[in-house]
């Protein structure tokens, strides 16, 4: 995937949750950070970010969208907006064995009380009715930034909404229907990945769970490049799950 347009600043504030202060040029302007997550180990003081330019700024508040951001001298994806695309590309390249077999038939799929990221169909199969179950995926994405010394972790606050896609994957696996969960990593440091049982009990419980319902959850880190405004991920690797990690 490649992100162009881009143009650099450093961090000032963050004065909500959806808004950053940038520098550049010497002139403070405002972004729109699309990225529930705390970020606090990413967004310090006059870190450096990578922004490009609204579309449709008529009807925004903020003319600018937060992309990267540098983190102890690698770039890091903080705009949860590519997840969906950076996922497919994922799928199609055939590099992760568990969607080999698999391409996207639908995202924003409705199933029980929540929309899972996609619904995954078996190439050979997909027209059989009788095949549905079977030969069809859930599949929920979710974007990992904590990474420390090496450990990915997420999330990096307690988040209901991924507990309840957890909920629905597992149900999904009960009823015979493939599921899985993919955390995107888009920074290439890590070396395993667990959830974050400090940060969320709750939902690392419920990660747990769905482990052991055979649900399939899958970590995979990016390499994330930039040179002349342009950003660039590219598959890197598998990580390692650890769903319960010894203290």
């Amino acid at each position: 995937m490649k992100i162009d347009n881009i143009i650099e600043g450093n961090f000032q504030e963050r004065p909500n949750r959806f808004t950053v202060v940038f520098e550049t040029d010497g002139v403070n302007k405002k972004a729109h950070l699309r990225d529930p997550g705390r970020l606090k180990e990413l967004l310090l003081p006059e870190a450096k970010l990578l922004l490009r330019p609204a579309d449709n700024v008529a009807n925004r508040k903020t003319k600018y969208d937060v992309i990267a951001v540098e983190c102890e001298g690698i770039w890091v994806l903080i705009n949860s907006g590519f997840h969906s695309d950076l996922a497919a590309e994922l799928i199609e390249s055939g590099v992760v064995p568990e969607f080999s077999d698999y391409t996207v038939e639908k995202r924003e799929y409705t199933f029980g009380n929540s929309r899972i990221d996609f619904l995954l169909a078996s190439g050979e199969n997909v027209e059989k009715e009788e095949h549905k179950k079977s030969d069809r995926m859930l599949l929920e994405v979710k974007g990992c930034t904590l990474v420390e010394e090496g450990h990915a972790k997420f999330p990096d606050a307690p988040t209901i909404r991924g507990k309840r896609h957890l909920e629905e994957l597992i149900k999904a696996k009960n009823q015979g229907m493939d599921s899985a969960v993919l955390f995107l990593i888009p920074r290439d440091d890590p070396q395993i990945f667990s959830p974050n049982w400090e940060m969320d009990p709750e939902f690392s419980g419920t990660l747990e769970q769905a482990k052991k319902q055979k649900v399939l959850i899958i970590a995979y880190a990016f390499s994330v490049d930039y040179h002349d405004h342009e950003l660039e991920l590219k598959p890197l690797k598998k990580v390692e799950i650890k769903v319960k990690v010894e203290i």
